[in-house]
């Protein structure tokens, strides 16, 4: 029996999804060994059993593997549910640089279908912003295998200002995927605006700050060898341990709530605007059951009083990106 979560719209296009979508990528990808198939089919499931209905997944997670992965795990019941996918690398390797030219997009489009399983893409998203091909001809390009029926809805990820506006006068985007949690609030100024004036919505990834929020981290957690985190300096031993100052007021406040730091740190989220959906990952069913009833959590006014006093005097240690990944950022 499936739950009913409250759904939200994502901009002005039509597009409604469960109020928490699930982030797919850590199934496969970033966070050390990649998750039993068997084990990550049942996760989705389980998703899905619960009430989410975005699944959120791209080229380049494990190059295809991810794809594959939700395409198998979906296909029973495709019709039900929205998968967003992203094109935007060369060979959908991240370490081979960008490529967003028009014969690139429609070539992978194509790959990503068969591995999906399926005859459209419900959110296709230009997963970086790439400087040598213009925004105008990428959202052209979106806006023909729209026309075509092989693409429902366009997205953009970590885009600035200028470059949605160029990309919505082109192809109206339904959704902007960034990073916005507790711990990186940057979008409030220039970007919320915008998205409010054109009727884009907002699908933050990390919005348990890639589990640090959560508490599930310390400055003592050994993190594998192949966890992507290892290159983040937020998370270097040192800023670890620097920050565990914001998940210990979490922590203290979520007791308050009768509700655990990433119930706290969604519901945050979720209280901000209506047209938020945050894309928490996780390999672990607790964990997923976890961030699912953080959609039931309700803070009051003077709970999201108090939360943004309290942060708002924390100065977060240690840049969110690497050098090389920070260059991939649309400025």
């Amino acid at each position: 029996m499936t739950k009913a979560m409250n759904n939200r719209k994502l901009g002005n296009t039509g597009l409604e999804v469960s109020a928490i979508g699930l982030g797919c990528m850590g199934l496969s990808y970033g966070y050390g060994q990649p998750t039993p198939e068997k084990d990550a089919i049942a996760l989705i499931h389980k998703a899905y059993e619960m009430g989410v209905t975005l699944f959120d997944t791209a080229e380049s997670y494990a190059i295809g593997v991810n794809e594959s992965l939700v395409g198998k795990a979906l296909q029973p019941i495709r019709d039900k549910v929205v998968i967003a996918t992203k094109f935007g690398f060369k060979g959908g390797d991240p370490t081979q640089g960008l490529d967003s030219r028009s014969e690139n997009i429609k070539a992978v489009v194509e790959a990503s279908l068969k591995r999906l399983r399926t005859d459209r893409i419900d959110l296709l998203y230009q997963h970086r912003v790439d400087p040598k091909v213009p925004i105008e001809e990428v959202a052209e390009t979106v806006r023909q295998l729209i026309k075509e029926g092989k693409v429902k809805h366009f997205g953009l990820s970590e885009a600035s200002v200028k470059t949605i506006r160029k990309a919505h006068a082109i192809q109206p985007v339904a959704a902007l995927q960034s990073e916005y949690s507790l711990w990186w609030r940057e979008l409030e100024g220039e970007t919320f605006p915008v998205l409010e004036e054109l009727g884009i919505g907002l699908v933050p990834f990390s919005p348990l700050g890639r589990g640090f929020l959560a508490g599930s981290i310390s400055e003592d957690t050994k993190l594998s060898q192949t966890d992507f985190r290892n290159n983040i300096p937020r998370f270097s031993e040192e800023n670890r341990k620097a920050n565990q100052v914001v998940v210990n007021w979490i922590s203290d406040f979520a007791k308050k709530k009768n509700a655990t730091p990433a119930q706290v740190a969604l519901a945050w989220i979720l209280a901000q605007k209506p047209w938020i959906v945050p894309i928490p990952g996780t390999t672990k069913a607790h964990r997923l059951m976890e961030n699912v009833e953080g959609a039931e959590l309700q803070l009051t006014v003077h709970d999201l009083t108090e939360i943004n006093a309290a942060l708002g005097t924390i100065q977060i240690q240690g840049d969110r990106y690497s050098q090389q990944l920070q260059q991939m950022v649309d400025k």
